[in-house]
């Protein structure tokens, strides 16, 4: 707490005066007297307290001049406000579910481990609009743009290989990811393109979404999954599901190729460890533009010694009023 105005606490220098004027009134004062042969009588007259009493009403004056000094020098406490203005980033998570997300070179397998990444992905960015576009031989929203995080969380859970057409559709994938982001109105927007695969389905070439994308200035950061070599992968066979090791096909170029035209990053995940770290580095590299403005909220707190003031001098009024009589 601090004093708006500290110079007239000085005027509780008046108290000194008044309490000194008082005294003196009290010692030059003369009370009458009486002689008896005995005090027992007035043992428990209660004399005592009522000169204790007499003098309540200027003690409540001293503590009402008090209080009243320190409310007009204005007393105030402070707090320190802060607005946080914060301008986030609108991301598209574009990701392949293609049986061969099936694959068992990532635990439990790809696309459970690219689900579990992205949804610790999606918690980390509380300031953003993150939307879910999946694709195989063709492309739907799964989550249009948005912050709901719980909501969005829950739908990324419930993504899965075969929902739709098989295949791997990445022209699709990627301009259905644009046309999510074209109208967004935010200052930098995103694409996370994930797959296991090589375009080979699809009404749209890559080619024509990558200049989609640059038209709308949206960055693409692209992921390419799968262990160098071969994988496991669960096959069907006569005697029930088999794990087989199946040869990965990535189409790297294509991937580095949208990458470097929109501006992005081509990355290569071989296992969890790998992928989870691409994600945390884009994490890194799209950083959301965070403003705090500080400053300080005042409140006014003269009303705690007005009132005491007022309570003083209530008291002072009642003990004139309707004691004095008694007070010797």
């Amino acid at each position: 707490m601090f004093f708006e105005y500290p110079e007239l606490l000085y005027l509780e220098l008046l108290l000194v005066p008044m309490v000194a004027l008082y005294l003196y009134r009290e010692l030059k004062r003369k009370s009458p007297s009486l002689t008896v042969s005995s005090l027992s009588p007035y043992k428990y007259s209660g004399r005592q307290w009522s000169r204790v009493l007499r003098h309540i009403p200027f003690v409540a004056r001293c503590i009402a001049v008090a209080a009243i000094i320190i409310a007009i020098a204005r007393p105030r406490s402070s707090s320190t406000f802060e607005k946080i203005d914060s301008e986030g980033i609108d991301i598209v998570l574009a990701m392949d579910i293609s049986t061969s997300m099936l694959a068992r070179d990532f635990n439990p397998d790809r696309i459970g481990a690219a689900k579990d990444i992205a949804i610790q992905f999606i918690a980390e960015r509380p300031s953003d609009r993150i939307g879910v576009v999946v694709f195989a031989g063709e492309s739907f929203t799964q989550s249009p743009l948005t912050t709901d995080r719980p909501t969005l969380i829950n739908l990324m859970k419930e993504v899965e290989c075969g929902i739709i057409e098989d295949g791997t559709a990445i022209g699709n994938g990627l301009a259905n990811a644009v046309a999510r982001l074209k109208d967004s109105p935010a200052k930098s927007r995103v694409i996370i393109l994930l797959t296991d695969g090589v375009n080979n389905r699809g009404e749209i070439a890559p080619q024509m979404a990558i200049e989609i994308a640059k038209t709308y200035g949206i960055r693409v950061y692209t992921i390419g999954v799968g262990a160098m070599g071969e994988a496991p992968y669960p096959m069907m066979t006569p005697y029930g599901v088999k794990e087989m090791m199946v040869k990965v096909e990535i189409d790297e170029e294509l991937l580095k190729q949208i990458a470097t035209e929109t501006g992005g990053e081509y990355f290569r995940a071989t296992d969890n460890t790998k992928l989870l770290e691409i994600y945390r580095q884009i994490n890194e590299m799209e950083k959301s533009k965070t403003t705090v403005d500080s400053f300080p909220l005042y409140k006014e707190e003269f009303s705690k010694f007005a009132l005491v003031a007022l309570v003083a001098l209530v008291i002072e009024l009642i003990v004139r009023l309707f004691a004095a009589r008694r007070i010797v």
